[in-house]
């Protein structure tokens, strides 16, 4: 290859990243399944350069009581409140116009219906916007929100490959040293929202609610950037969770966790009732303000998660869905 074919490659390289970041292209890969492409997430190029300054071994070195991040933390608190103030309506449609947001998907249409920048952020999915994928049919589970998703057919899996907090466990997740073990490495399904995203969440599965439990928390980010680093997140953000008992996949654990701009993490109340029964697709609860993440936990040996979602997860790419696809099938073992 010539020299000038080789400074041709660089600067074509550079340009298209120029093009990228015009378009806020610069997140973590994803693949969307809808489409069959890779795309980069859309996001502030500032955020992303924010990231990995405070997620990186020299700072975790340099800043061992993490008060840089608690700095971040605050302020974004702080801009998550201002959200639910009604000059915030005039953010809405530059926020819909940058992320191409398609307002036909939800109910109401119309981005002027909105009253404040949060009320159109818990906005609600428009009917058959989001079909459920074999909704008669309890064997299968489906994804629980409109998100980037990555799967793994076990916990160890999953930390050596995504999930890189130093305390990360399903025990430590739910602060129970009872119900952690009865997923001990059992399979995970990790969902990511981003700010843009629709952020209400759905139940992966049909069966009635065994327990519920709510614990405070930080808000700190949950980007893969941050998830990737030895900060244990997961572990330390705010997050509510349901145990789900199921006659096909057995116990099914949903933690919905909290993260940057977040101003609440809440299952409805209906659902934090023991004995309620629940249909997969039914909406479990919501987050408001910024992006949050997701953990469904299967036990050993009870999912057998559809094979484009963990191809992508073995490499480390995300898969970008929506609410209601396809996310397994429990095993013959479990009938």
């Amino acid at each position: 290859m010539g020299f000038f074919t080789v400074i041709h490659n660089i600067l074509d390289y550079l340009l298209s990243f120029v093009r990228l970041a015009q378009n806020k292209e610069v997140g973590w890969l994803s693949l969307d399944r809808k489409s069959g492409k890779l795309i980069r997430e859309q996001q502030p190029i500032l955020k992303k350069l924010k990231l990995l300054f405070l997620f990186n071994p020299v700072t975790n070195w340099i800043d061992t009581t993490h008060e840089m991040r608690l700095w971040t933390h605050k302020r974004t608190m702080r801009a998550g409140r201002e959200e639910g103030l009604y000059g915030s309506k005039k953010q809405i449609k530059g926020f819909v116009e940058t992320y191409h947001i398609n307002m036909d998907d939800f109910e109401p249409s119309d981005i002027n219906a909105y009253p404040t920048f949060e009320d159109f952020f818990v906005r609600r999915h428009a009917p058959g916007a989001r079909p459920i994928h074999e909704k008669d049919d309890p064997r299968s589970a489906v994804v629980v929100a409109d998100s980037r998703v990555v799967t793994y057919e076990t916990v160890s899996k999953a930390k050596k490959l995504w999930i890189k907090g130093l305390d990360f466990s399903i025990t430590n997740l739910v602060m129970d040293s009872q119900l952690g073990p009865k997923f001990d490495d059992g399979s995970v399904a990790s969902f990511r929202l981003s700010p843009q995203d629709y952020h209400r969440y759905h139940s992966p599965v049909t069966g009635t609610i065994k327990q519920f439990r709510s614990m405070p928390g930080d808000y700190y980010q949950v980007d893969p950037v941050a998830l990737d680093s030895h900060v244990d997140i997961l572990t330390r953000n705010a997050r509510e969770y349901v145990v789900i008992e199921t006659e096909d996949f057995g116990l099914v654990l949903f933690v919905a966790i909290g993260a940057t701009d977040v101003g609440s993490v809440r299952i409805h109340e209906q659902w934090q009732q023991p004995g309620s029964r629940i249909s997969k697709g039914d909406e479990l609860g919501v987050f408001q303000f910024g992006g949050s993440s997701i953990i469904v936990a299967f036990q050993t040996g009870r999912i057998e998660f559809d094979e484009d979602l963990l191809n992508c997860s073995s490499q480390r790419i995300q898969v970008s869905v929506e609410v209601g696809m396809s996310l397994g099938k429990a095993t013959k073992s479990s009938s």
